[in-house]
């Protein structure tokens, strides 16, 4: 084999005309000898000059260490407790997806629910991330059901009771708001028979309401009506799921909250929420294909 290519050769190797390989030469782009009166170009040293020109693919930025989606109580404290890491910027399950697609966090708390599947948030999260390289675990089964007052507790029997009552909705992407009007939808129950206040961000704002007696009831945890003393009538048992970043999954933060999650100081914690079942707890319910 030549240690020096000719212009004809470095053209076929480059698969370009000879006229780009002079261009090359008057920009000085390449590297070439006349010490015979004509261009050569060492072989080794154009190997040397392909090589450094390689372009590598460049690697997705790294996610922030940050929770998003849906708030959980139990997941709150969780994060505080374990130290693991974890800022959170909890507002709606939507919401939480919108920025887990957005890579704004490394997961996404949600509960929502598929009237057409009768599941809980397997649809949502395969219809955007199917090819993605994500887990969905089990974080908890949480009963939910109508907030109220102790007094006015007897005045409700199911969903039907909402008829007529100030009740305090939450914003159109959180889990809880789809999931009640799926069930109104579901049972026949007008909407609009229900007076519904002003929005709240956060369930536990919505409870507060009423509390304060700005409103009769709102759709909520058990373990928040059990937290600040108030009636609850359960209506469902629903699932909430974590979407994690398949490749953060392995890393020290979230390896760390698992740890945690599965010692005896959280484990008796959740044992004294109401309406908390943490029996399937990291169970896979949907594994993307990327």
């Amino acid at each position: 084999m030549n240690e020096y290519l000719t212009t004809k050769e470095l053209a076929e190797l480059l698969r370009v005309k000879e006229r780009k390989v002079y261009d090359l030469v008057a920009s000085g782009e390449v590297p070439c000898t006349r010490a015979t009166g004509k261009l050569l170009f060492p072989r080794k040293a154009i190997d040397e000059w392909l090589a450094s020109n390689v372009t590598q693919p460049a690697m997705p930025a790294r996610r922030p260490l940050i929770m998003v989606g849906s708030h959980d109580p139990l997941l709150e404290w969780a994060l505080r407790a374990s130290r693991c890491g974890l800022a959170s910027y909890f507002d709606s399950s939507l919401d939480g997806l919108d920025r887990f697609a957005d890579r704004e966090g490394i997961a996404t708390g949600l509960h929502v629910y598929d009237a057409v599947t009768d599941s809980w948030n397997k649809a949502a999260v395969e219809t955007r991330f199917g090819h993605s390289p994500v887990v969905l675990v089990e974080w908890a089964r949480r009963a939910r059901g109508i907030i109220v007052r102790t007094q006015t507790q007897g005045e409700y029997t199911d969903l039907g009771s909402l008829s007529g009552k100030a009740v305090v909705p939450r914003q159109a992407g959180a889990g809880s708001q789809i999931l009640l009007e799926s069930l109104l939808q579901q049972r026949q129950i007008d909407p609009a028979s229900v007076n519904w206040t002003t929005a709240a961000p956060s369930e536990v704002d919505a409870v507060i309401e009423v509390v304060e007696g700005r409103a009769d009831a709102t759709f909520g945890l058990a373990m928040l009506a059990s937290q600040h003393r108030l009636g609850f009538v359960p209506v469902v048992d629903e699932r909430y799921d974590v979407l994690v970043d398949r490749r953060e999954w392995f890393e020290p933060t979230w390896q760390s909250l698992i740890g945690f999650c599965r010692g005896a100081e959280f484990r008796s914690y959740a044992e004294e929420l109401a309406g908390y079942d943490i029996g399937g707890q990291f169970d896979v319910h949907f594994n993307g294909a990327g």
